[in-house]
């Protein structure tokens, strides 16, 4: 049984004239998440969220969501997944985000989601009635090719080669995919074959994006939350001094190699046709579905 948390709105304006991968609207339908990755930035003391990895739903979540569409003046993108993923292990049973996707594809708009899970392809029926109408964008987060290193990184997800398989079905069924390669963790994967194996697998399943960050951030409550689990996950290897040494409290902790990784992303990018600049997702995506859709430009 999963608890519920009060919640007023859930479908949100997002203002931004360059708003995250052109996103109208966020939605965020669980507080909480039962992935457990080690570096979340979602488990920072600013965001409030009380022992982070247990799971709720929020009270009425479906009906806020249809008052909430209801009452939007434009029709755009909800982004969904931002702050904890839509497809977590309660997903499964409680279907409440399939039938959050029925109710943007009812209301006629369009969505670009976020998970680790391969729970996503469960959904591919809703997201091709959607994407008749409007656009759709698949975001897979990956930060390792390596299946045995996720799961030490991020014990309870979907494996990058299933994620991959998964990113293989929903492109297979005419969604576009694109891979958020986020993280990458100073000392951990941030190697040379990392970056061109993500790539690689990327355009083997069909995805036609990968969006980067050659680092990390760290805030209060996510930082002492990594920082532990580096001592534990990697003992004898003085990860939690080198970081503590290097960054101390700063916010960003960008790979050390960060500009030979961004040579070898981009160079593998544009050998291999996949698009890495922000504004070309968005067109990619949104191409053909009207000036409505294009505000970001």
């Amino acid at each position: 049984m999963i608890e519920t948390t009060p919640a007023k709105q859930i479908v949100a304006n997002v203002t931004s004239s360059d708003a995250w991968f052109g996103v109208n609207y966020s939605m965020n339908i669980y507080r909480g998440c039962n992935h457990g990755c080690i570096y979340c930035d979602s488990r920072s003391d600013c965001f409030r969220v009380e022992d982070f990895d247990k799971v709720k739903l929020k009270e009425n979540a479906l009906q806020i969501i249809r008052d909430d569409l209801r009452r939007k003046a434009k029709k755009g993108v909800v982004g969904v997944g931002a702050m904890c993923d839509i497809y977590n292990h309660h997903e499964a049973s409680l279907k409440i985000t399939r039938n959050a996707l029925e109710l943007i594809n009812a209301f006629g708009f369009g969505v670009a989601t976020c998970t680790k899970s391969a729970l996503i392809t469960r959904d591919i029926d809703i997201l091709a009635d959607i994407k008749a109408h409007s656009p759709v964008l698949a975001k897979f987060s990956i930060s390792t090719a390596d299946d045995a290193l996720c799961k030490r990184l991020e014990t309870n997800v979907s494996s990058p080669s299933d994620r991959f398989e998964a990113i293989a079905k929903l492109t297979q069924a005419g969604i576009p995919c694109g891979i958020l390669m986020m993280p990458i963790l100073p000392f951990i994967n941030d190697t040379e074959d990392n970056i061109r194996q993500i790539c690689r697998k990327a355009k083997e399943a069909g995805a036609f994006s990968i969006y980067p960050a050659m680092g990390m951030t760290l805030r209060d409550g996510s930082r002492e939350h990594y920082l532990d689990k580096l001592e534990s996950i990697f003992p004898g290897e003085g990860l939690k001094e080198r970081y503590l040494k290097i960054y101390g409290k700063a916010y960003s902790c960008n790979s050390p190699k960060r500009m030979k990784l961004w040579a070898v992303f981009r160079e593998e990018c544009e050998k291999l046709g996949l698009l890495y600049d922000m504004k070309a997702i968005i067109q990619y995506y949104k191409k053909g579905y009207g000036d409505s859709q294009l505000t970001f430009l």
